[in-house]
């Protein structure tokens, strides 16, 4: 990122061909991660964007039906809520309701929407056994992966995932700005695009030509110039989590994940959902009687420690490279 602001700088647009490379180059770190292709990888702006895009794109028929979540974040859980507005049949259910309950839910159902990870409660969902849910009942299934993708190994084909969107600026370690939506190639033509510009046309080089004709690609989904900086960032962040392994990255992340959650609870915290039959993730939300999160999160702050306060929780999210001894220094600045 800091040789692209320099060149553009010091050179204008005289090396743009290398600018272009890293469209391409982002695609393919993202398809090694998720097991795709990298022409199922389309680059966005943000999570929302993508989600936006699938709940927008598909042709909605009178008595459609989603599956969703309650305790979604908002970017996954608004889309939904405008359709329901609209005529379109949302049953929402939570996410520790049984794998029997949300089978019987995807019975007719047009599409299944979920986290990976919840964002608050650090649940993580078994996205292989909702991929098969879906399968079995022709649903198509989305996934919001921004609380997951870049700490836990993610197959979309082993999951059976029709969709994808992520964020680079958390788990993957990229900039805000950035993000991927993966698209299965078989499922790209169910949705249209809804922003349309220049680039979602598989002519666009040719400014004369005014044929609207798609690209053949998750490039459809792209309405314009893109991000090119952010790119920069988010191929090498991606790039540099496919070269560690995120079957490495995963179980440090648990460890350190393990190691605040133990220890909270001897200080007399709450664990947000510390009892749940669904997987843990990275992030560990906890709350004391008589403590502020706020102010804890402000304290922990000047002291070189980030928090976020989240909905009267204290949220912690340690990636693969926080140390134990990192943790034990934040845990020490708890009351």
């Amino acid at each position: 990122m800091q040789w692209l602001a320099a060149d553009a700088r010091d050179y204008g647009s005289l090396h743009y061909p290398r600018w272009l490379e890293a469209y391409d180059g982002l695609r393919r770190e993202a398809a090694r991660m998720l097991n795709a292709e990298p022409g199922e990888v389309a680059i966005v702006k943000n999570t929302s964007e993508g989600i936006a895009t699938i709940a927008a794109g598909i042709d909605w028929k009178p008595g459609d039906k989603v599956v969703a979540f309650k305790e979604e974040f908002p970017a996954n859980y608004y889309p939904w809520k405008r359709l329901e507005a609209r005529g379109l049949r949302v049953e929402w259910l939570s996410i520790h309701d049984s794998l029997d309950k949300i089978d019987e839910a995807c019975r007719e159902a047009r599409l299944l929407a979920v986290s990976f990870v919840n964002y608050l409660c650090g649940c993580r969902m078994d996205l292989e056994a909702l991929g098969g849910i879906c399968a079995r009942h022709g649903t198509f299934f989305f996934v919001d992966a921004i609380q997951g993708l870049g700490a836990f190994p993610l197959d979309v084909r082993r999951a059976r995932i029709d969709a994808l969107a992520a964020d680079g600026h958390k788990w993957l370690l990229g900039p805000e700005g950035c993000g991927i939506l993966y698209v299965q190639r078989d499922r790209q033509d169910e949705i249209e695009p809804v922003e349309f510009g220049w680039t979602n046309v598989a002519g666009y080089a040719d400014y004369a030509s005014r044929d609207m004709t798609l690209r053949s690609d998750a490039g459809r989904f792209e309405p314009g110039t893109l991000n090119t900086i952010g790119c920069f960032g988010l191929r090498a962040a991606m790039a540099f989590l496919n070269e560690v392994g995120l079957e490495q990255v995963a179980p440090a992340v648990l460890e350190r994940a393990g190691q605040i959650a133990a220890a909270v609870r001897e200080k007399g915290y709450e664990v947000l959902c510390g009892d749940s039959t669904l997987a843990r993730s990275g992030i560990v939300s906890f709350r004391k009687d008589g403590v502020d999160e706020r102010g804890l999160v402000k304290k922990l702050r000047e002291n070189g420690v980030l928090a976020a306060p989240r909905q009267g929780w204290v949220r912690t999210s340690p990636h693969f490279y926080v140390s134990p001894e990192e943790v034990e220094r934040m845990l020490e600045l708890l009351p």
